[in-house]
């Protein structure tokens, strides 16, 4: 395990990491999630071994600290794998973002250029505000306090014990705050920014999910958008086959 300070305050942002060729690949988890357990299956996969992989869990989550005086925004977040990154020398990275951790991947790679070479975005937030059957949009319709004197507690209940499985190890602050900073989304925001992005973008929609809204637009801006069969919104444990060979560029 290594970790690095992200915060000025001594909070640190931890990640675990595999050897092997560069350019590396760096996996970020969606929200109330951890790196390894979304990705590490599908990183051994002997498509995607024999790279450097790096399984890093952003701040309130997983094994990173979550200090009580952070905002949790997504350029907060985007800075704090920066940091990450920059601790580990990594340069011109692939980075594979689920969800939430997508919205951060793209945020890094308008803010930190010099880190991304390529994006594979797995059912990525793009858009502010979006519906409030979204899993961020129904954590920010409480208030901080409100979560934190139980909301939280019921959120767990009702999302299914997959999901309960890593959020239940997230600190509930930071989660909130953290839905509320994607819920705002990004300046500008992430279609944007991702639709301007100079490298290779592959964006993964699960099949289950409904069609991607804006999906020519962000084609013509020479995103790749793939739909993938027998899946919804956890690509990589819904159909793990399609989702290495993405990453893999074998698509």
């Amino acid at each position: 395990m290594r970790q690095v300070e992200f915060d000025g305050c001594g909070s640190r942002v931890r990640w675990t990491e595999t050897p092997g060729a560069e350019p590396a690949r760096v996996y970020v988890h969606g929200l109330g999630a951890a790196s390894a357990v979304y990705h590490a299956h599908v990183a051994a996969r002997p498509e995607l071994a024999g790279r450097r992989s790096l399984f890093v869990d952003l701040p309130g989550h997983g094994i990173s600290d979550r200090p009580e005086n952070f905002g949790y925004t997504l350029e907060e977040h985007a800075d704090a794998l920066a940091a990450a990154l920059d601790a580990a020398r990594v340069t011109g990275a692939e980075l594979v973002g689920h969800s939430m951790g997508g919205s951060v991947a793209v945020v890094l790679a308008h803010c930190r250029p010099d880190l991304v070479r390529r994006l594979v975005l797995t059912e990525a937030n793009l858009d502010p505000f979006p519906p409030p059957t979204a899993g961020s949009s129904g954590i920010a319709s409480f208030t901080e306090e409100e979560f934190l004197d139980g909301e939280y507690a019921r959120v767990l209940d009702r999302v299914g014990p997959l999901w309960a499985a890593t959020m239940r190890l997230a600190d509930p602050r930071a989660l909130h705050r953290t839905a509320v900073g994607l819920r705002r989304g990004s300046d500008p925001i992430m279609r944007e920014i991702l639709t301007g992005l100079p490298v290779e973008r592959v964006y993964l929609q699960g099949a289950r999910s409904g069609e991607l809204d804006g999906a020519e637009a962000l084609e013509a801006s020479g995103v790749r958008v793939v739909t993938v069969p027998d899946a919804g919104h956890n690509i990589m444990f819904d159909n793990p086959d399609a989702f290495v060979k993405a990453v893999a560029g074998a698509v």
